[in-house]
């Protein structure tokens, strides 16, 4: 039922939405143009979803946190095709009562390709997007994994439309399927997203970025990973402030907490980043 529930709320969110911005969501970046933004993002949990979606303490006083430092990266291949690629740099540590297991190293890589489809002044933007899940250099059987080790492929749409003259802002609507290699369960990913320029370097987003599990996985221990598991549901509330240092950097504060989910950590992650694009 929950699960119904959830979807319907996105559905009906969807209904509401309008759509995105230069360099992000639907939009491609011009021919020869780019968007690079590092960030270091702390997560930290003491908290599971269960399978029922209630949230609960982690067993024996369990604590998990992910510090990493990630680079995700835009470029114009031509004016209607991005390339977009995503790399990060863990350091997680599990520890309860009894226990304490740490990991570290490179993470999962993430290749992608944005087309755009439709580009009409009234309508807005519609793009389609491929991206493909590469797993990281470390081992399943690692103390504590940094994943999953296997392959992802997304197939995603894209909608985003400019709110200029109403207010200085975007809306932008994702939603895309997620095929997954071996043991893991397929997913639907879906996203609503809403920015608005408060000054003309300071603006501010919101998004509700969700996972929601088909159930056709094998269900298993996450070997340690509590963000790992085979089969869950997620919704995250991402929360920014940025501003605009000079027409091609600027830096953002982001909060992003855990607000439902099954048979996964729940938590939130506190991100810095400074970002550095083509003017």
């Amino acid at each position: 039922m929950k699960k119904r529930l959830y979807l319907l709320m996105f559905i009906a969110a969807a209904f509401l939405a309008t759509a995105a911005s230069a360099f992000a969501g639907a939009w491609t970046a011009p021919q020869g143009a780019f968007y690079d933004k590092a960030a270091f993002n702390y997560f930290y949990s003491h908290e599971t979803f269960s399978e029922n979606g209630h949230r609960k303490g982690t067993a024996n006083n369990g604590r998990f946190t992910d510090y990493n430092l990630s680079n995700y990266f835009e470029y114009g291949l031509l004016d209607s095709l991005t390339l977009i690629n995503s790399i990060t740099y863990k350091w997680l540590e599990n520890k309860d009562n009894a226990y304490r297991t740490e990991g570290h190293g490179v993470g999962d890589v993430d290749l992608g390709l944005r087309y755009k489809l439709l580009d009409h002044e009234k309508i807005g933007i519609v793009s389609t997007q491929l991206l493909v899940k590469i797993p990281g250099p470390y081992g399943q059987g690692d103390p504590l994994p940094l994943g999953n080790g296997q392959f992802d492929t997304e197939l995603r749409l894209l909608y985003g439309r400019s709110l200029y003259p109403l207010i200085p802002g975007y809306g932008n609507l994702e939603l895309g399927y997620r095929f997954r290699a071996e043991a893991p369960s397929d997913e639907l990913r879906y996203l609503v997203e809403f920015g608005i320029d408060i000054t003309k370097e300071l603006y501010t987003r919101a998004k509700l970025d969700g996972t929601f599990s088909i159930d056709n996985g094998k269900k298993r221990d996450s070997n340690g990973n509590p963000t790992a598991t085979n089969n869950f549901d997620l919704g995250k509330l991402d929360l920014t402030v940025g501003y605009k240092v000079a027409p091609t950097w600027g830096i953002e504060a982001s909060y992003v907490p855990t607000i439902y989910g099954q048979n996964t950590a729940a938590g939130a992650t506190y991100t810095l980043a400074v970002y550095f694009k083509t003017p």
